[in-house]
C-alpha cells in the first residue's frame, strides 16, 4: 500500500511523497539485484574525492530531476550530484529543491541501509516549506515536515502500509539514559575523534541509583539520524568532526524542528532554518560548506551534551 499522506498537508507536500516514493520503489529491485550479485556498480566520484558513488546515486538524480518537473514547473536543482541548475522557464524561480538522490549509497548497494533527502526551499520566505526524507529498506518508511497556509508547520512518520503518525517531542531524557547517535563509520575521520570525547563516554556510562547504566552510543546516517530523533527513535545526534554538507543536514533539519526538536551548532546556538539560498551564486556556495551540530529531543539534552563535548 502505498502511504497517504495527511489531507492537512499541502498539495505540495502530498505532491513530494508519493513522488519520492515512486523513486524508492523504482530503486530498491536495483539495489537488491546489486547486494545479492556483488555488482555494486561504482562510479568515479569527481565531486567528493574519497566518498562511495554507484550508478544508481546518478540514476536517481535524473530521475528525480525528470519527476520534479512534473509537480514544480520551475525550481532551482540543487542535487548532490550536480552544480545547481534552474529548471523551467521562470529565470529566477521562487523554489530551491535540495536532493540527496542516495544517502549512504555503499550500505544501499549492499541492501543494508539506503535513504533519501528531498527538501523544498522558498528563497522568498527564506526557509523550508516541505522536506521528505525516505527510507528505502524499512517499516517505516517516509519522514517528513510541511507548512500549511496559516505558516503552522506539521511533521509525521508514514508507515509502509500507509499509516500516518503525528510527530511531537514533549519529554526530556537525562543525558546518562539517552541514546546518542553519530556517524561514526569512517574509522579515521569520524571514530577516531569519537574516541576522544571522554567526558560524553563518561556520562553515557554513569549508573542511575539503581545501578544499571542505559546510556547508549548508536550508529546514525545523515538526515534520517534528525528525523529519528524526532520520531523518538533516539535521543540526538551529534556531528563536531567532519560536518554534514547541507543535503545531509537540512532536510532532518526541518523536520526536527517541526517535531519540536533543537538543533544546536557547537557555541549553543539554535541553526538558523534561513540557509542563504538568495542566489544561484549563493547556493552553490552552501553546497560547498559543512555544519557541524547537536540535534536532540529537548534542548537541556542538547546543552547538556554540549557540555560534554567541552569539557572532553
Amino acid at each position: 500500500m502505498t502511504p497517504q499522506p495527511p489531507p492537512q498537508l499541502p498539495a505540495l507536500a502530498r505532491d513530494l511523497v508519493r513522488l519520492v516514493v515512486t523513486v524508492m520503489d523504482e530503486i530498491r529491485p536495483r539495489l537488491i539485484e546489486a547486494a545479492l550479485s556483488g555488482e555494486r556498480s561504482e562510479s568515479r566520484n569527481h565531486r567528493h574525492v574519497g566518498n562511495f558513488l554507484a550508478t544508481h546515486d546518478l540514476w536517481m538524480h535524473e530521475r528525480y530531476r525528470d519527476l520534479l518537473g512534473e509537480i514544480i514547473p520551475s525550481y532551482v536543482y540543487a542535487s548532490e550530484e550536480a552544480d545547481p541548475q534552474i529548471i523551467g522557464t521562470d529565470p529566477d524561480p521562487d523554489l530551491c529543491v535540495l536532493v540527496d538522490p542516495l544517502d549512504t549509497s555503499e550500505l544501499a548497494v549492499r541492501a543494508l541501509y539506503g535513504y533519501t533527502h528531498v527538501l523544498v526551499y522558498s528563497r522568498r520566505l527564506a526557509r523550508p516549506i516541505a522536506a521528505v526524507v525516505g527510507d528505502i529498506f524499512h517499516h517505516l518508511q517516509i519522514y517528513l515536515a510541511a507548512r500549511d497556509d496559516t505558516g503552522q508547520e506539521h511533521a509525521f512518520v508514514l508507515t509502509r502500509d500507509g499509516t500516518p503518525h503525528p510527530l511531537r517531542l514533549n519529554r526530556a531524557v537525562p543525558l546518562p539514559e539517552a541514546l546518542v547517535t553519530n556517524y561514526l563509520m569512517k574509522p579515521a575521520e569520524r571514530f577516531h575523534p569519537l574516541t576522544q570525547q571522554t567526558r560524553l563516554l563518561e556520562e553515557l556510562s554513569r549508573p542511575s541509583p539503581e545501578g544499571s547504566r542505559r546510556g547508549r552510543l548508536g550508529v546514525d546516517f545523515g538526515s534520517v539520524g534528525l528525523c529519528h530523533v524526532a520520531a523518538g527513535l533516539s535521543n540526538a545526534m551529534i556531528e563536531f568532526a567532519k560536518g554534514f554538507a547541507v543535503w545531509d543536514l537540512a532536510p532532518g533539519h526541518y523536520i526536527l524542528n517541526a517535531a519540536n526538536g533543537v538543533v544546536l551548532d557547537l557555541h549553543g546556538h539554535p541553526i538558523p532554518l534561513d540557509y542563504r539560498f538568495d542566489t544561484l551564486a549563493d547556493i552553490n556556495k552552501a553546497m560547498n560548506q559543512r555544519r557541524t551540530f547537536i540535534a536532540a529531543s529537548s534542548l537541556p539534552l542538547a546543552e547538556n551534551i554540549l557540555t560534554a563535548l567541552r569539557k572532553a
